[in-house]
Formats: structure tokens, C-alpha cells, sequence
């Protein structure tokens, strides 16, 4: 595994940016992978990681892991928590990291002499031990066939639409087969 500097570099140039986010999700990720006992997370894919927010942090761990939605092994949970699950697939061990909120106001306590909230919180969060900044569990992930990496293990059409639908994301109403989106789960509305 790189250092944590190593890291913060290459998460800034994949986020554009460098933020109190940014440090806790590699933190986050490096602390998630040696837990489940992953040493060189963008090796191969053994690792699955599950991301509970869609902010700055999420970048940051798909920096260090290497995990990315394309290859299935990011997935996104939208439980609005800085928070991540780590799974090594090859022994199934799975650990929840979890940021806490206590570090915003250690940050604040010990490095309140700089000037901002933000330098304040990049500061705590590189120097500062795991244990000031997560809480982790143990945790096991029932992880389908049709959610692990590799070719879609089943494709239908949609009776409605007729859109593809893969690996099992569709559902049965009155013996017709609907993608989610025709089932009444529609994220969007059509113009024409």
C-alpha cells in the first residue's frame, strides 16, 4: 500500500481538489483495506466496497482501492453517512469503517490556532490516530451472484419499454416483465 501522502496526491488529481473529505476517505479506505487484510487494494478484485455517501470521500476511496462502478466492485448505498464497508472476497471478511463526529470538534480543539475550519479539519485528519477518527465493526456481506464482478449473469426485456435490463433487476407485475424505472421507481420524466 502506498503512503498516505502518496495517496493525498493522486486523490487530488482524480477530485480536482483537496478537502477534509478527501483526507478522511483515504484514511477511510487504507484503514478498511488492512482491516480485512487487503495490503495492495488495486490488485485484482478481490475487494468490494460498498460507499454510504456520494461526496468528496467517495472519490478518495475509489483513489486507493481502485474500485470503481464499472467494474463492479463499487457499489453505492445512499444512506447520506461517511461511512464504507471493505469486503475481501476471497475470504469474505468485511469490516464497516464509520467517521466520526466527535473529530470535527478535535479538530477544532487542537488545531484551533489555524486560521480555518477546513485547515483546522485536514490537519486533525492526517495526524490524527484511526481511533480519533472511526469507529469500526466486523460485519458480513451477503453478496448475490448477480452483484459480484464479471459478465451479467441474466438479461431481460422490459414488456413496457422494451429496455435491457441485467442481472435481475427486473420485476413481475400481473405476468408482465418491467424494468424498475416502469414499475413506478422512475427517477426522471419523459418530455415527449
Amino acid at each position: 500500500m502506498k503512503t498516505l501522502n502518496e495517496y493525498l496526491v493522486e486523490a487530488e488529481k482524480n477530485h480536482g481538489h483537496m478537502c477534509p473529505g478527501q483526507v478522511l476517505g483515504v484514511r477511510m479506505a487504507m484503514l478498511g483495506c488492512r482491516l480485512i487484510g487487503i495490503e495492495e487494494p488495486k490488485v485484482g478484485k478481490r475487494l468490494i466496497v460498498f460507499v454510504e455517501i456520494d461526496r468528496c470521500a467517495a472519490d478518495a476511496i475509489n483513489t486507493v482501492t481502485g474500485c470503481r462502478l464499472g467494474r463492479r466492485t463499487l457499489k453505492f448505498r445512499d444512506f447520506g453517512k461517511l461511512a464504507a464497508t471493505f469486503l475481501n472476497t476471497e475470504t469474505n471478511e468485511a469490516a464497516r469503517v464509520i467517521a466520526l463526529e466527535s473529530s470535527r470538534e478535535l479538530a477544532k480543539q487542537l488545531f484551533g490556532h489555524l486560521p480555518s475550519k477546513k485547515e483546522q479539519q485536514m490537519e486533525a485528519y492526517k495526524t490524527l490516530p484511526d481511533e480519533s477518527l472511526f469507529s469500526w465493526r466486523r460485519v458480513r456481506v451477503n453478496l448475490p451472484d448477480a452483484d459480484r464482478p464479471g459478465h451479467p449473469l441474466a438479461r431481460v426485456t422490459c414488456d413496457e419499454c422494451g429496455e435491457g435490463v441485467n442481472d435481475h433487476r427486473e420485476v413481475t407485475r400481473g405476468g408482465r416483465t418491467l424494468c424498475l424505472a416502469c414499475a413506478g421507481e422512475r427517477y426522471y420524466e419523459a418530455l415527449d
